[in-house]
């Protein structure tokens, strides 16, 4: 399955009293790596994040954010000072005595007192908390490698079809190579008539001149070296695995290729098909730099 580097997920999940949220995004990298942005009182879960995300994803930087928010069912304790309490009970107590108030000291105004009763979050366990978190970010992760792969499809289809017309040009210039020579042995032949009318032509020099061009225009290896290449690409996009960097290093041989053909070639109409050609390659090495 083709893969591309840019994607998004976004996974959520409702459990020990939190519902949690997880966002990915996925940019062109030329390795493999992750930002995880996580409160440092999870930071244990870093690595098995981590872990997972690489187990889906071979290529490219996922940037994770978490976010965590409080239900309204979450529990709280309420811690009661009691020995504060016992404190200001009889200092007030004492201070009513002395100033002859009346004693009308209750529980009701003990509590507004500062700092005498506080409500605190009961705590999380961790080791609680990471079903849930696991299961919001398998969830993220999962619409991030649709998206990879959505994405992937579409850039295939671009270079298949670029590949294809390709294909086609090189079939031309492969059909074309051998006439090559034999029209340059007519022109050579025609010129030296031209040049030294009725004088006698040697045969045998003649000969040795075309062979000298034909040897040296010669693009038979550099041909099957690219439709070699070409075979290479296909198979290589079947691969389940990361192929990015393997397609890049096969768009750089066949535009070693396609480049010395150009320079081998000596003729008018097949220069005209490897500009084509190297036009269509940049194009092609512009989506594979795209792709996982």
């Amino acid at each position: 399955m083709v893969k591309s580097m840019t994607g998004y997920g976004r996974g959520e999940s409702y459990g020990a009293g939190y519902h949690m949220t997880v966002e990915m995004r996925s940019v062109n990298h030329r390795y493999s790596e992750t930002a995880i942005r996580l409160p440092k009182q999870y930071a244990m879960f870093e690595d098995p994040i981590r872990q997972d995300i690489l187990s889906k994803v071979k290529r490219g930087r996922i940037d994770v954010y978490f976010t965590f928010e409080e239900n309204e069912s979450r529990h709280k304790q309420i811690f009661v000072d009691q020995e504060l309490a016992q404190k200001y009970y009889h200092a007030l107590k004492d201070l009513a005595e002395s100033c002859h108030f009346r004693d009308d000291l209750g529980v009701s105004l003990l509590t507004h007192i500062p700092e005498l009763v506080r409500i605190e979050d009961a705590g999380t366990d961790p080791e609680e908390l990471w079903p849930y978190l696991e299961e919001a970010l398998q969830s993220a992760l999962k619409a991030l490698v649709v998206m990879r792969e959505k994405e992937g499809n579409k850039l295939w289809e671009d270079i298949e079809g670029r590949l294809q017309y390709i294909s086609n040009l090189i079939s031309q210039i492969e059909t074309r190579a051998p006439k090559v020579v034999d029209e340059h042995a007519e022109k050579l032949e025609q010129r030296i008539n031209d040049i030294a009318a009725g004088v006698q032509i040697e045969e045998n020099r003649l000969a040795m001149e075309v062979a000298f061009f034909a040897d040296k225009s010669n693009i038979t290896e550099e041909i099957v070296r690219f439709k070699s290449h070409v075979v290479q690409f296909y198979d290589t996009m079947k691969v389940t695995d990361s192929i990015g960097r393997k397609l890049d290093f096969l768009v750089q041989e066949m535009n070693r290729e396609i480049n010395t053909i150009g320079s081998k070639a000596n003729d008018l109409e097949i220069t005209r098909n490897v500009v084509e050609v190297k036009s269509e390659m940049e194009k092609i090495r512009e989506q594979v730099q795209n792709l996982e």
